[in-house]
């Protein structure tokens, strides 16, 4: 069952059409929900060609994300980040079988409607991209085409599916090939559920009004989320993730898959890393399977890496946590 906590109903995405007799409503939460389920216990790749969508889709990859540049090229290029160009996303659409993700900028409304009108199967609305509203996010509800947002903890969380997200990924660092930030952000997310859960199940009512207060959402969805113990939209591990042994270790926090993106394409052994972190992700509960991933790759092709403590700028604080 796909909970549907924060949904909006009647909201202006749900699109009705009619193919011959069948009538058929398309943008619904179920629908858009229901894709995101779809990929878990998978990974995402992070893609700017044809040849790297289809080395990520040979892998095994659930589902390739394009964008113009991956995050550490973005990171050295500095300037402004746009979304990637539409001919290169039909060209990667035409060219693999698994659902094609593209990234907009937070807040820009007309780069999702264009990435909408390009057919793409869900829409990253991406602080790895130059922010266009540093005060409001899309409403996604408006959308027919589900939404993935970022975010560091349960309350970004919440926000973005009170927004119409139908998806979550932890923000990470991206393009540092640092996983420390993306552990720290699922931990928080974790912990802050425990503690809404701990309240739900102790009956204290007010207590869970003050926390929908200070998480800045409705009661209803916090008293939702609180009831499950975890978030009504699945949620991915993103942001710095390069080896096996990562994306494994994510899984153990709870992570329902892996977004990944310069760990793989950045380092010098692409196709090994594609299918290493595919089945490290898979066995994740087998280590032995994940000592077999780890042995596919080779620490001196990796890509060289970032101190996170010591960026100018940490792409994770862009856009509005409002």
């Amino acid at each position: 069952m796909i909970p549907l906590s924060g949904e909006v109903a009647n909201s202006k995405g749900i699109v009705d059409e009619k193919i011959e007799s069948y009538s058929i409503k398309r943008g619904t939460s179920t629908l858009k929900r229901g894709l995101a389920h779809m990929l878990k216990n998978g990974v995402v790749m992070d893609v700017t060609t044809v040849e790297q969508a289809q080395i990520a889709e040979d892998a095994g990859a659930v589902s390739v994300m394009v964008l113009d540049k991956l995050p550490s090229d973005v990171r050295k290029a500095g300037g402004v980040a746009r979304t990637a160009s539409i001919r290169i996303i039909q060209e990667i659409m035409d060219s693999i079988t698994i659902p094609v993700m593209a990234k907009c900028r937070i807040g820009h409304v007309y780069e999702a409607k264009v990435l909408q009108e390009t057919d793409v199967d869900m829409i990253d609305e991406s602080e790895v991209l130059t922010p266009a509203d540093e005060l409001h996010h899309i409403w996604k509800w408006d959308f027919t085409t589900p939404f993935v947002n970022g975010a560091r903890s349960l309350g970004e969380a919440l926000r973005r599916i009170e927004e119409g997200a139908a998806m979550i990924r932890t923000k990470g660092e991206p393009g540092t090939g640092n996983v420390a930030e993306a552990v720290t952000h699922i931990k928080n997310v974790n912990d802050e559920l425990r503690r809404i859960k701990s309240i739900y199940d102790s009956g204290d009512e007010q207590e869970l009004i003050r926390m929908a207060r200070d998480l800045r959402v409705s009661y209803e969805l916090v008293e939702g989320t609180a009831s499950l113990g975890r978030l009504p939209v699945v949620n991915f591990a993103a942001g710095g993730i390069s080896t096996p042994a990562d994306a494994a270790y994510l899984m153990t926090l709870g992570c329902d898959g892996i977004f990944v993106g310069s760990g793989i394409f950045k380092a010098e052994d692409a196709k090994e890393r594609a299918q290493a972190i595919v089945l490290a992700t898979t066995f994740w509960e087998d280590p032995d399977k994940v000592k077999e991933a780890q042995k596919m790759i080779d620490e001196r092709q990796s890509m060289l890496g970032l101190d996170t403590k010591n960026l100018e700028l940490k792409m994770q604080e862009r856009g509005s946590t409002a």
